[in-house]
């Protein structure tokens, strides 16, 4: 059997997800491949990610997971058509690692964790002979055309036929996604939209009162209203103002609108399971010597976090009309100022625009780079979405930069 001879060189630059499979594709095409990463070592938000369980794609009917990416859609279909939720699960069954699907319709590891498929994958990736290549940071790129990094030894260049770039966003910048990028191509022409949190908090200009006794207390089993976005969920109160699942799902609507208006309004529904009216009805019957608390928890259970936030929002002299506390109970108008700031966002929006990439995700500005992962611009809720679409665009990356090698 005659031995493979590479022919072509590619480097990696990004050793998270999307980076990762985009070496396998190209190893798979007998394409020399180098990862280099700026960390100690690979995966490092990924691992991250799985501390509390790897949720690592959805369930869900692909027309209705296709649609959790927003205007981001029409972009990302084509490439989740090819490599979606099944293809995925039965790439990592090929690792050896079992998945099973959550009562939420969530998809996991068995073992939960991301540690064992994260080792399994790169033994299989040194075995097709991709090389890795740490503490490295680029720098962009030398007169020549070389990629510039900096090293714990010096500077350094590499000469590479194809690049990959899949360096992330800017959210927890201490594993590694800082945006240090951005600078970099847009010095190239090429068009970023302005990075942004997502799936993040919000401030809420809450009483010392409340804050002090109810900051990190969850709020449970209510609908959060804001716009065209209506979901029940449950967050929790920091001491700044929320987060937490619910906050993530609707946190794209909400930081637009603050960005457009300075402020913005959603509502809370306290108790999703009765009506304006039933609760009405309850809260006209005689308290007798109860203080409100009491007559709040005894005909609503309503008690605890929620009446606070219900203390804490309507006016004193609503409480005395139940009506207009039912009114409150049924939609009560929060106040978000800001979004928490982008390091400590899950993700990251903006990044660069898909106008500025053809269909197999190279730059037009710069022949034989392409781009992956969370550093385009895309965004999607928690739930196995960021994951898919991070392995999805690193797979079309991957492929897009072998067929141009071949047609070099």
């Amino acid at each position: 059997m005659s031995k493979r001879t590479h022919t072509h060189t590619a480097a990696i630059i990004g050793g998270g997800p999307a980076g990762l499979m985009a070496a396998e594709q190209l190893a798979q095409g007998n394409v020399t491949v180098t990862v280099y990463d700026g960390m100690r070592s690979v995966g490092r938000k990924f691992l991250l990610a799985g501390r509390g369980g790897l949720n690592i794609t959805h369930s869900e009917p692909f027309d209705q997971f296709v649609g959790r990416y927003g205007r981001s859609q029409p972009h990302l279909a084509p490439l989740l058509n090819q490599f979606g939720p099944d293809e995925l699960r039965a790439w990592v069954h090929n690792l050896g690692i079992e998945t099973f699907v959550g009562s939420s319709g969530r998809v996991f590891p068995t073992e939960m964790k991301a540690a064992p498929l994260l080792r399994a994958w790169l033994k299989r990736l040194r075995a097709t002979g991709v090389t890795f290549q740490m503490q490295h940071r680029w720098l962009g790129w030398a007169n020549d055309g070389a990629l510039r990094f900096a090293t714990p030894d010096g500077e350094t260049s590499v000469q590479a036929d194809a690049v990959i770039l899949a360096l992330g966003g800017a959210s927890w910048p201490k594993l590694g996604s800082d945006g240090g990028w951005v600078p970099l191509l847009q010095a190239r022409g090429v068009d970023i939209a302005p990075l942004l949190p997502a799936n993040c908090g919000f401030d809420v200009a809450w009483s010392d009162y409340f804050r002090e006794k109810f900051a990190g207390s969850p709020v449970k089993t209510i609908e959060l209203h804001h716009q065209d976005f209506h979901q029940r969920g449950e967050f929790v109160i920091t001491e700044t103002g929320v987060e937490g699942s619910l906050i993530y799902a609707a946190s794209a609507g909400l930081r637009d609108a603050i960005l457009a208006n300075g402020r913005t309004v959603c509502h809370l529904d306290l108790l999703p399971d009765r009506t304006e009216a039933q609760i009405a009805k309850s809260l006209a019957k005689p308290r007798g010597s109860r203080s409100m608390a009491s007559h709040l928890q005894s005909r609503l259970r309503l008690k605890g976090v929620k009446a606070g936030l219900l203390r804490d929002v309507v006016p004193a002299e609503d409480f005395a009309d139940p009506h207009k506390l039912a009114v409150a109970i049924k939609a009560l108008p929060l106040t978000l100022t800001t979004p928490r700031p982008l390091a400590e966002a899950i993700s990251t929006a903006g990044g660069v625009t898909f106008a500025t990439l053809d269909e197999s995700l190279m730059l037009q500005a710069l022949p034989g780079v392409f781009c992956a992962g969370e550093m385009l611009d895309w965004e999607a809720p928690t739930g196995g979405y960021l994951l898919t679409a991070c392995f999805a665009t690193g797979r079309a990356a991957g492929l897009g930069a072998l067929n141009w090698l071949h047609r070099q």
